[in-house]
């Protein structure tokens, strides 16, 4: 018999228990979940009898993440989504490196300390809660995300913050001590729409031009795209940080698209499209030890960033607009709300500290935490192999599939 799609191999899908577990009991006070849509096709795919096929059960670390069911379908509420709260004006302030907070929050805080100072509304039709830092939003239709500013990363080290307003746009403008700055540019509605390096002689390259809205994009967030078909080894596909040799991190890390890319996609949509987001090859890092609902990276687990951070920084240097999205994910123990924000945080942490410890460019970098709706390991119960970092290319896909270009010349807009 032929598992439905989704199940390959018998497995149970994302956010259902494992085999003979029992069910788990929400926690007290904790946002009920939403009764998940029918079963869809798991993604990515992969090509049957290539190289790609399924790793060996003592290779559970190369499996494909199982996309949640919730988001195999297109959200219900289709309005974009509402953006993440801008840092306070206090918080727009230059910090030292190594400074005590992380994301905007002061060290040694734990996800119950925010938990208590959720507060829950519905607005057009989703529910949203807000945190001091971040916003999490909970579509009808299940799809729950997470949204948190970029800001907060780029105050480390930096000579001053200016914020100014060119028509109806806000720009917030971050000067290095070496006088180059970085610049973010954000629309009235509080989207993203481009980020500038701008060195001290005025030359400036694009990072992210996010001006861009395809007309068929579902909220300007969400594409409703197959899943990628995956025809190369599966250990290229998801590389092993802790077994993989530095030059194949590196390989990774400029590593094209699985599959030719149609067209340019938002920051947004690649956050939050997993069929889009899976069309680049990524590095999982499951080996770094965070306490238990805390997001600070001790000290004597952040040496296993350093091959991470090495081919981050060699990539940067072949091309000073190549951008990675640094990925947070949880197991499914405790509630789904907790474990969103939680990754999100982590996923930021692990952003600072490749910044201030291994010197990345902070603007290269966007982190996104996912929670529990990506497990590869299909368990409710503790898992080293869920709890990950991810880090994966996503320049071919802001740029429409121009992977192998070289770096455009100084001040050129990405390819339309």
């Amino acid at each position: 018999m032929t598992p439905p799609p989704g199940r390959q191999g018998g497995a149970p899908p994302a956010g259902a228990p494992a085999a003979g577990a029992p069910p788990t009991q929400p926690q007290a006070g904790a946002p009920p979940r939403p009764p998940a849509p029918p079963a869809g096709a798991a993604a990515p795919s992969t090509v049957p009898g290539s190289a790609a096929a399924t790793p060996p059960p003592n290779r559970a670390q190369y499996a494909t993440p199982t996309v949640a069911p919730a988001f195999r379908a297109a959200p219900t509420t289709t309005t974009p989504l509402p953006p993440a709260p801008r840092p306070p004006q206090r918080d727009l302030t230059p910090l030292a490196i190594g400074a005590g907070v992380v994301a905007g929050a002061v060290i040694g805080a734990t996800i119950a300390d925010y938990r208590n100072q959720r507060r829950e509304s519905i607005e057009g039709g989703r529910t949203v809660y807000t945190e001091p830092d971040r916003i999490i939003i909970r579509d009808p239709g299940g799809q729950t995300y997470v949204r948190g500013n970029d800001l907060y990363r780029f105050r480390y080290g930096a000579r001053d913050i200016r914020t100014e307003t060119v028509g109806a746009d806000t720009r917030t403008v971050v000067i290095r001590p070496d006088g180059s700055e970085i610049i973010t540019v954000v629309g009235q509605d509080g989207r993203l729409l481009r980020r500038i390096r701008r060195d001290p002689a005025g030359r400036e390259i694009i990072i992210i031009d996010n001006s861009y809205r395809d007309p068929q994009s579902v909220g300007g967030f969400y594409v409703d795209a197959p899943p990628p078909v995956v025809n190369m080894p599966y250990d290229r596909y998801i590389v092993d940080a802790q077994e993989a040799s530095p030059d194949v991190i590196y390989e990774t890390m400029v590593a094209p698209p699985v599959q030719r890319i149609n067209r340019r996609y938002t920051l947004d949509e690649i956050r939050y499209s997993p069929n889009v987001r899976m069309q680049m090859p990524s590095i999982d890092l499951n080996t770094i030890n965070f306490e238990t609902g805390s997001w600070t990276i001790p000290p004597d687990q952040a040496a296993k960033l350093q091959s991470i951070a090495d081919g981050l920084n060699r990539a940067i240097q072949a091309n000073p607009r190549v951008v990675f999205l640094i990925e947070g994910h949880t197991d499914a123990v405790g509630n789904d709300v907790d474990n969103l924000s939680l990754s999100d945080r982590r996923a930021q942490s692990a952003a600072e500290l490749l910044t201030q410890q291994f010197g990345v460019p902070s603007e290269n970098l966007t982190s996104q935490g996912y929670g529990e709706q990506y497990l590869k390991e299909q368990t409710q119960g503790p898992s080293a192999i869920n709890r990950r970092v991810t880090v994966r290319n996503i320049t071919p896909l802001l740029n429409g599939g121009q992977a192998s270009l070289p770096p455009p010349p100084p001040g050129t807009a990405p390819p339309r």
